[in-house]
């Protein structure tokens, strides 16, 4: 089996190029079935962030995964792979897993160390599951992602100082208005990122948090957790000249704030600054919001600065984190080995068993008529011989199989013994 990861991130693409290539939750379905189907392809799985898209595969050896997966993207994407194709990286086999490991450790995150990507990895496994995209050898890889992921966060402290992309937003809040004590928020969007932005307004001292959502009752949900009030989501424009903070992060397809709605919401402000942070990917707010006098815009891609300030400080820790993939990264790849070096020992299980069988027919012929404890007997008797001649090889098969050097052994014992031959 071949593995094979096509992805871009926040450090290859620019957010409005990730934002084009994001797939939304009602698309990967069909997403991960087409994926799964392109030819020589067995298994697949999609992880769209704000962050990163990356495309994961798994077919057989021969397959051209490369063809596969550009395939996929000009039918879901047409007229567009040769825009991404610049900012995609590529991995196969040993360097997939690493990278696959170090993406759900948080390795390869903005904010190294934050907890959320291992969560979205895992979202985007259990659904390819439901949808059969996920089969034994992706299960196995992301199923030891996980655990590579806890032991990281067990064995470092990478995890104690790390930060989120809303703390970081918070942060150049922070920058802005000196002290956010007194300050009215707010969430256009209740999901996940504005709840942690949310919980760090609050502990910074914003005077007031308002939520609103196209869900009402997920509104209210957020809302209860910081004593926020609600406001609806048709009339957010009316509420905003009494706030100094809008953090967006809504999963609307299209720009929710545009420059003249903007410009109207100032004009009521009387000078006073007001602060937008779109982490939303696609993203909420026109850029061009950013040209008018007393406004302050910050996209996703704005909040690397931030978070380039902590990372220094995690340096060491991510060594220490980097070691402990390498070691999972060759167990794992030993154990995958071993695994694929099964049908060459039901092959040779299977022919110590017709070798036996042909040998006790022969040998009733000679016998005659044996009553049934002496059948027994035999077969007792045959079987654990057979056992004990089998014991060595399939010991040393699978101690060669753990190595990259020992398949050309293995093939060498498959030959001398035959294995290929189904006429026996």
């Amino acid at each position: 089996m071949k593995l094979h990861v096509t992805g871009l991130n926040h450090r290859t693409a620019p957010v409005e190029l990730r934002e084009r290539l994001a797939f939304d939750a009602a698309a990967l379905p069909d997403a991960l079935r087409e994926l799964r189907n392109a030819a020589g392809m067995h298994e697949s799985l999609i992880l769209s962030t704000c962050n990163r898209v990356e495309i994961v595969v798994a077919g057989d050896e021969s397959a051209d995964a490369d063809r596969a997966v550009a395939g996929f993207l000009d039918n879901a994407r047409p007229g567009h792979r040769l825009d991404f194709q610049r900012h995609f990286y590529h991995y196969e086999n040993r360097d997939a897993i690493r990278h696959l490991f170090r993406v759900a450790s948080s390795l390869d995150s903005m904010v190294v160390g934050e907890p959320q990507i291992l969560g979205q990895l895992k979202d985007a496994w259990s659904l390819a599951k439901e949808e059969g995209a996920v089969g034994q050898y992706l299960d196995a890889v992301l199923t030891r992602a996980f655990n590579v992921a806890k032991r990281v966060r067990t064995e470092t402290t990478i995890g104690e100082s790390a930060v989120s992309v809303s703390f970081a937003a918070v942060e150049l809040a922070r920058e802005i208005f000196g002290s956010l004590t007194g300050c009215k928020v707010l969430l256009i969007g209740a999901g996940k990122m504005s709840e942690l932005a949310a919980r760090h307004l609050h502990r910074s001292g914003a005077e007031k948090i308002f939520v609103t959502n196209r869900t009402r009752a997920r509104a209210e949900e957020m809302a209860s957790l910081f004593n926020g009030t609600i406001v609806d989501y048709d009339e957010f424009l009316d509420a905003m000249p009494a706030i100094d903070i809008v953090i967006a992060s809504s999963g609307a397809q299209h720009y929710i704030l545009n420059e003249a709605q903007v410009r109207q919401v100032c004009a009521k402000r009387k000078g006073r600054p007001i602060f937008f942070i779109d982490i939303a990917v696609p993203r909420n707010i026109d850029p061009a919001v950013n040209t008018l006098e007393n406004v302050f815009l910050y996209d996703i891609d704005d909040l690397g600065r931030v978070v380039e300030q902590n990372r220094k400080g995690r340096e060491a820790e991510a060594q220490a984190a980097e070691a402990i993939i390498a070691d999972e990264v060759d167990k794992l790849i030993a154990r995958l080995r071993v695994r694929e070096a099964a049908p060459v020992i039901v092959a040779l299980q299977e022919q110590f068993e017709r070798t036996r069988q042909a040998e006790l027919q022969r040998l009733r012929g000679k016998l005659g008529a044996l009553a049934p404890q002496q059948e027994e007997a035999l077969e007792l008797l045959t079987k654990a011989m057979m056992a004990k001649v089998a014991h060595g090889p399939i010991a040393e098969i699978r101690r060669l199989a753990a190595s990259e050097e020992g398949w050309g052994e293995i093939e060498t014992i498959r030959r001398a013994l035959r294995l290929d031959e189904t006429d026996k």
